[in-house]
């Protein structure tokens, strides 16, 4: 045990007396800078001598009496440190106990590490380590397990979560011979109210409706946030009227009151579906597939709709196939399968290749090729498109550091866009690979990039910030406006080819590609027109200012380009 005090240095001392002190002082700085408190508890006493960097300690724990401490942790929280005090063995041992102290500034986090040293008897006598404050590292922690499970902005349970909730009401139904239910409730047009009210605004609706949803329930209900404009209710021991009537009331409490944003009143509505469980489902895979089916039909009549699933052999033909592509896909990664296709993209002006663009290609055991929309649309629907996206980065990654002289365009497909831990950890790979950053050119869609505005938003900053280009992708087949695309500072816009091809031929699509040419131009935005198929085309994109060319006519997509046979 330290001692508590420096003594005043004698008139005559040894090298070795103040080398001791010098010691002393050294170790206490130390202790001081890591937050530590020495300790020697005196158990046969009762009492504690503390040393070290006791503004680490609460106030009322700096006195000597062990009680104080005892009393100061919850009466349910203190079996792991009595346990060390009531052993009994004539052993020596180490200890490290985790403890929760009561205090003016609520509850406090500490680590107690250290030896009990016993008596003679076998019971412990002193119990001798350092004390240091944890309560940061516990409340993070506390914050990193709450975010794991609930959605940061309504606070909510997230979409996994909710799911395992979903998988214990449909087990709890099956082993009770009863009945629950699983609703999907989605706002209608948030996207227009972005666009009217701004993109704060539109949050405050995502948490207003929130609020209004889980008011309409009862206790034993469960609601979570399941997509940027969906919701999931978990409805437990209900028959199908039930479902109906909650529906109606959760409708009823998004529609009857406006939502105050800073952007002034909102109306909002939501659209619900429903699926009853488990007689129409029987995991929550299948619930929550199922539920959005029913809510794709609420949709069909507009807004403010209600639909419950019904059985429909189309519909479960069409479940299947894409459940078959799903193994496919699987199958196709773990037998390297999957490969990527690279079509070059032209300099209008030099009519060579500029980059290529990386598309996803899956090759089947008999050696037929199928293209992204063959099976793309499917691992989103089926939740594996991650897979199939973190496949293509990695392979994106290698290639650009096996070929020091190209550049590739990678896509993130739309699915993968609203998640911001993936979008996250998409950007971390990035950045441990860092040396390849300013050749490569991530990919969004139109709609994508919209969609959660401001985790894309953040992203696309991470990306720029490492060195990566950022490209919009067929631009103009939604309602992104020139005034997002300058928030989120893209490098590039990719006209849709629909308004490229046989553009000779079509006076509208020439205004329409002229106009936007002119306005990227403006915004400092380079463009690349798809879908591009003759020389009389490429003449008039070249004249619009149009800054690259990717079609057919001026190369397919390839398994083996040339560059990668060097």
């Amino acid at each position: 045990m330290l001692t508590q005090t420096l003594q005043k240095e004698p008139r005559s001392e040894t090298g070795a007396e103040i080398g001791a002190v010098h010691e002393n002082a050294r170790l206490r700085l130390a202790m001081q800078a890591a937050g530590a408190a020495v300790f020697e508890w005196n158990v046969a006493d009762g009492t504690i001598l503390w040393d070290g960097a006791l503004q680490a300690l609460p106030l009322h724990l700096e006195n000597n009496r062990a009680q104080v401490l005892i009393d100061s942790i919850p009466q349910e929280k203190r079996g792991p440190l009595q346990t060390i005090l009531d052993t009994r063995s004539l052993y020596a041992t180490n200890f490290q106990v985790d403890i929760e102290i009561a205090s003016a500034m609520g509850a406090l986090s500490f680590s107690m590490v250290g030896s009990r040293i016993p008596g003679q008897d076998g019971r412990t006598e002193r119990l001798v380590g350092l004390m240091r404050d944890t309560t940061e590292r516990a409340r993070e922690h506390q914050r990193l397990s709450y975010l794991a499970n609930r959605d940061e902005l309504t606070g909510h349970l997230n979409r996994n979560a909710l799911r395992a909730e979903l998988a214990q009401a449909i087990d709890k139904a099956k082993e009770e011979s009863r009945h629950c239910a699983f609703i999907v409730a989605s706002i209608d047009r948030l996207a227009m109210i972005n666009d009217g009210f701004g993109f704060d605004a539109g949050e405050e609706v995502i948490v207003g409706v929130a609020e209004r949803l889980a008011r309409s329930l009862r206790g034993s209900d469960i609601i979570g946030r399941t997509a940027g404009n969906k919701f999931g209710v978990i409805l437990k021991n209900c028959s199908a009227r039930e479902i109906e009537v909650v529906s109606g009331r959760l409708r009823a409490a998004v529609r009857d009151h406006v939502i105050e944003t800073r952007g002034g009143q909102v109306s909002a509505t939501c659209s619900v579906g429903s699926v009853w469980l488990p007689g129409a489902a029987s995991n929550s895979q299948e619930a929550m597939l199922r539920a959005e089916e029913a809510l794709d039909r609420a949709r069909e009549r507009g807004r403010d709709g209600y639909a419950v699933y019904e059985h429909s052999p189309q519909r479960e033909t069409g479940r299947l196939r894409q459940m078959a592509i799903a193994d496919e896909i699987v199958a196709a990664l773990k037998e390297n399968r999957l490969r990527l296709a690279y079509q070059p993209i032209i300099g209008a002006k030099s009519r060579r290749p500029s980059h290529y663009e990386s598309l996803l290609r899956m090759i089947r055991p008999n050696g037929e090729i199928l293209t992204a929309g063959y099976f793309v649309p499917a691992a989103e629907h089926m939740g594996i498109v991650h897979l199939v996206d973190r496949f293509a980065l990695e392979t994106v990654i290698a290639n650009l550091k096996a070929h020091r002289t190209i550049t590739l365009a990678v896509n993130v497909s739309g699915t993968a866009a609203d998640d911001p831990a993936w979008l996250q950890g998409f950007v971390d790979y990035i950045r441990d690979s860092n040396d390849v950053a300013n050749r490569l050119i991530v990919e969004l869609t139109e709609t994508a990039a919209l969609h959660h505005f401001e985790e894309n938003a953040r992203f696309i900053t991470q990306l720029k910030e490492l060195g990566v280009r950022v490209a919009i992708d067929d631009f103009g087949a939604g309602y992104t406006s020139f005034r997002n695309l300058q928030m989120l500072h893209v490098d590039t816009v990719k006209i849709d080819g629909s308004y490229v091809k046989n553009l000779a031929a079509s006076p509208e699509n020439q205004v329409f590609v002229r106009t936007l040419v002119g306005l990227a131009k403006n915004l400092g935005i380079k463009t690349v027109a798809e879908w591009v198929g003759s020389d009389a085309d490429a003449g008039l994109l070249q004249s619009f200012g149009v800054d690259y060319f990717q079609g057919f006519h001026f190369g397919e997509p390839v398994l083996d380009p040339e560059w990668s046979r060097s």
